[in-house]
């Protein structure tokens, strides 16, 4: 019997898994990502992502995580970008899994893991997640991970090659104190 899905810090090992898995679902996250994610699907382009991802890391600004099924496959990422603490204490969610394991609950299973760390060992209070409106999938993993939408944001980023309208979500720890 295979163990529950995991997240980890990512590494600069597992920019050869990464690249495989980026050019892989290319066709499947061409859609939801920037246009300029193409770069990630060669393995310089990976490690370039990798190296910064963990420099953000290392400032305090980023969580980047690999996501991995219950056979320590990486199927996937969860992060908490930007970062900001001071009087605001809060994060952006941000996840995908590969097109050949949606539907699991994997996506699901990361982001309560990546909430427990916001909440838990980071400290924060506040977690945003944006999703294109039409991503229902994605909507789901947030809602079924307590998140409540909040608003709608015209011409949020540029998804696909064209602005695009997002979805707002956040969820707030309710019981959160200065550590």
């Amino acid at each position: 019997m295979s163990e529950p899905v995991r997240t980890r810090l990512v590494a600069l090992d597992d920019v050869p898994d990464l690249t495989l898995l980026m050019v892989a679902n290319r066709e499947h996250l061409a859609p939801w990502q920037p246009s300029s994610a193409g770069a990630a699907s060669t393995e310089s382009g990976q490690e370039d992502g990798v190296r910064a991802a963990l420099d953000a890391y290392e400032s305090g600004q980023s969580l980047p995580h690999v996501i991995l099924d219950g056979f320590g496959v990486i199927v996937g990422r969860s992060s908490l970008n930007s970062v900001i603490r001071g009087a605001f204490q809060s994060a952006s969610v941000g996840y995908w899994v590969s097109a050949d394991r949606t539907g699991e609950g994997i996506a699901t299973s990361a982001v309560t893991r990546i909430v427990d760390l916001a909440f838990g060992e980071l400290g924060l209070h506040r977690l945003q997640g944006e999703t294109l409106a039409h991503n229902t999938a994605s909507r789901r993993v947030l809602e079924r991970n307590g998140f409540e939408e909040y608003g709608v944001a015209p011409d949020y980023l540029r998804i696909d090659g064209r602005w695009q309208e997002h979805v707002l979500y956040q969820r707030v720890h309710t019981g959160w104190s200065p550590a």
